[in-house]
């Protein structure tokens, strides 16, 4: 321990110092206040013995110093004073003295005070120390946290660029969300949202939103089904996380005409069609198990069809805003939910959660709050500077056999080659729905023979690809011919594909209501190529798609 002794009488130093180095201290001196605050600027000091009174500056202006100056950690002052009145005993205490030696010294009781105020002071430090250490490690986790939140939110958030249709807020009941919100736009133009909620909150429920987060972008950016996404994020679900986790989920897919929507339901509260004042059109009710549970061959892909227009909003929220409860451990229900969409025209995200708020009236948030409002308007295309056509006119043609059949998917490798031609890239969307729509209804109505009536069956989803897989791994002797032509005279872009199958009758009638209740369908194609035909056989469909009007 190192004692600082400030007193302007040397005898009473030099006697002071005596004393403390028979007992192994390391001891300093000081005539005044002045010199003291000099001494402690330069060296580490354990215990201050002040004498009140002395010249220059007297110990009760140096004491306050000294609790001002050196307040981190505790640094005992003794007085040492000759005064027996009790002002002077409580003016010592209020200017920040901790205990008192009387003049002339008594050793026993000089080395009992100073043991004493030793330990304080020892485990002062100690405690500062751990206090210091604490803070390094909050400071680096704060760090981390801070790379971490960045992170997930450059990954996840993608919401912002489709503000005419997404009206969102996610409300983390902790620093990271349990709950995602993912918007994307597929080639075709259709716009997919997923809202999902993982098991708890905070960062451990966070860590499963990047590797679904990155599958569901990957297969937006192919096009894919929504029941093949919801597929693919629980295979990799499954595969990550413990048996405990899983992602509650509704995915939708919004053609980018903004006239139909796919939605597959797994876990999440019902989500509700509404109109402009937020009556519910109907009810989209929760019809599979949550992502990251069921094994491959058990997961239910079926989905939700149905038409909408513009006038209509789709409502999605996860269980933190009807699970939300008041001080009455009431919850604020389903009910509330839908009276909060109805209560006024166009309700925001944000009214319906300062109804949530003021229900819970100060009650402390127990979990994620996220919101969904999809507004059923056409999509707007993706931006691009448009490319000048090219004026080379060419044709592509291809031959698939049964075995290339089974192993490959040609659309995207075909839609990939046609659109390095100049200016085709921008209408990348319409020609991918053009040849994917053609391509697999040659496929499966053609080739394959299927029935699209087997889905009106209950479990017809499961029974008609569990016949397709079949089927399709039995097929022998059959060929698909995709042809394209490009005309830059007049712009136009033209479509023939023919299938082996025994085709079929009334090919007008056939067309316009194939698969209505199932997907999009071969009607489709009539909104978006300008001329759709078919050959007397009902196997052969050409279509002739304008890219624009012919250029001077």
């Amino acid at each position: 321990m190192h004692i600082l002794v400030v007193d302007d009488q040397p005898l009473n130093c030099t006697l002071l110092k005596v004393m403390l180095v028979q007992q192994n201290y390391e001891v300093s001196t000081a005539a005044n206040g002045v010199e003291a605050l000099a001494i402690l600027a330069q060296q580490s000091i354990d215990i201050v013995l002040l004498d009140v009174i002395m010249p220059v500056m007297d110990g009760y202006e140096t004491a306050t110093k000294i609790k001002q100056l050196y307040n981190d950690v505790h640094l005992p002052i003794i007085f040492i004073t000759s005064l027996e009145d009790q002002n002077s005993f409580e003016r010592c205490l209020e200017v920040g003295g901790d205990d008192f030696i009387h003049k002339p010294f008594d050793k026993v009781i000089l080395t009992a005070k100073i043991k004493a105020h030793s330990r304080t002071r020892k485990l002062s430090l100690k405690t500062h120390e751990q206090n210091k250490l604490l803070e390094y490690h909050y400071n680096q986790t704060e760090r981390e946290h801070e790379i971490v939140e960045h992170i997930f939110n450059n990954a996840l958030e993608n919401q912002h660029k489709f503000t005419n249709n997404i009206d969102f807020h996610l409300s983390p009941a902790s620093m990271f969300n349990g709950d995602m919100c993912l918007v994307g736009q597929s080639p075709i133009g259709s716009l997919y949202c997923m809202l999902g909620d993982f098991t708890g909150h905070g960062l451990a429920a966070a860590v499963g939103a990047l590797p679904a987060s990155k599958v569901f972008y990957t297969m937006v950016n192919k096009g894919m089904a929504v029941s093949d996404i919801a597929a693919e994020v629980n295979a990799v679900l499954v595969q990550l996380l413990p048996g405990y986790m899983f992602c509650a989920a509704t995915i939708i897919e919004l053609s980018s005409s903004g006239k139909s929507v796919s939605a597959w339901l797994g876990g999440l509260p019902d989500a509700y069609l509404i109109d402009q004042q937020g009556s519910v059109l109907k009810t989209l009710e929760s019809q599979h198990m949550a992502l990251g549970i069921l094994e491959g061959d058990e997961f239910e892909r079926e989905l939700i069809h149905f038409e909408v227009d513009s006038s209509m909003r789709l409502a999605l929220a996860t269980d933190g805003i009807i699970e939300t409860t008041n001080a009455d451990d009431e919850f604020f229900s389903e009910q509330r939910f839908i009276k909060a969409l109805a209560s006024k025209p166009q309700v925001s995200c944000k009214d319906v959660i300062n109804q949530v708020t003021k229900f819970a009236h100060g009650s402390k948030q127990q979990d994620d709050l996220s919101l969904v409002l999809f507004n059923c308007m056409a999509v707007p295309a993706a931006a691009e500077e448009q490319a000048a056509y090219s004026r080379l006119p060419f044709n592509f043609s291809l031959t698939l056999n049964s075995q290339q059949i089974k192993q490959t998917d040609p659309v995207l490798e075909i839609v990939e080659v046609i659109t390095q031609v100049g200016g085709l890239k921008e209408h990348r969307s319409d020609i991918f729905l053009l040849l994917s729509e053609a391509y697999n209804n040659a496929l499966d109505h053609g080739v394959l023979g299927l029935d699209s009536a087997i889905k009106n069956k209950e479990d017809g989803f499961i029974e008609y690809y569990q016949l397709r897989e079949a089927t399709l791994a039995k097929l022998v002797d059959a060929l698909i011919i995709v042809d394209i032509r490009y005309c830059p005279d007049t712009l136009s872009l033209y479509f023939t594909i023919c299938d082996s199958g025994n085709g079929f009758a009334n090919t007008d009638s056939n067309a316009n209501s194939n698969n209505r209740e199932h997907g999009r369908g071969l009607s489709i194609l009539e909104e978006i190529a300008e001329q759709v035909t078919y050959n007397s056989s009902g196997n052969q469909i050409e279509m002739c798609y304008r890219l624009a009007q012919q250029q001077s």
